[in-house]
Parts: structure tokens; C-alpha cells; sequence
């Protein structure tokens, strides 16, 4: 299973498709599939039918986000405002941390 660099709860970007310019938050990432969700890109229309059980009745329309692959999303670089690439380096005591490209800030 591949490492990704892009976490739950995230500002990203969409680089590719017709969401493309928005931004949203990563609700879940999905590594086994390389997908991301994000808050706000993707909208779908899922139908649900009435439960029978303890007498709900949460049938309708409701919107859901649907998945992204993850090369169609960036992360924003919190100096800049930009979209940017992600490297990670190790500090002095061992620990591994994502840093921005474009700025070198870190993303944490």
C-alpha cells in the first residue's frame, strides 16, 4: 500500500476535472483505492429507501461527496495560498515531518 502525503482534515485544492479551483477539506482518505473526500467536490444524489426497522422513515434524496483520486487534489501551502508539492524531512531527534515546497513552511 502506497504512503500518501495528503491527511484527514487538510485544505486541498482540485487540479483536474470539472470541480477544478475548489477548495475543501479532506473528510476521509482512502489508501487502498488512492481516493480522497473532500468537503464541499464531487456531489452526488444517493437515493435511500424507508427503513422498516423501529419505524424510521429516512427515505429521500440526500447529496453526498463523492471520491477524488488522489493526484487530483494539492495541498495549499498555509504561507502562500497556493496549491504546492509535499516532501517530508527528518528533524534532528528523528521525527518525520511534511514541509511545503513552495515555501518550506511546515504542513502540521
Amino acid at each position: 500500500m502506497p504512503k500518501y502525503k495528503i491527511r484527514k482534515g487538510d485544505t486541498v485544492e482540485v487540479i483536474s476535472g470539472k470541480d477544478k479551483g475548489v477548495r475543501g477539506e479532506v473528510i476521509k482518505v482512502l489508501p487502498q483505492k488512492g481516493k480522497v473526500v473532500v468537503q464541499g467536490v464531487r456531489i452526488q444524489m444517493k437515493h435511500y429507501r424507508p427503513e422498516q426497522q423501529d419505524n424510521r422513515t429516512s427515505s429521500g434524496i440526500k447529496e453526498i461527496e463523492g471520491q477524488l483520486d488522489i493526484s487530483n487534489v494539492m495541498l495549499i501551502d498555509p504561507e502562500d495560498d497556493r496549491p504546492t508539492r509535499v516532501r517530508l524531512e527528518r528533524d534532528e531527534d528523528g521525527t518525520v515531518r511534511r514541509v511545503a515546497v513552495r515555501s518550506g513552511a511546515y504542513l502540521e
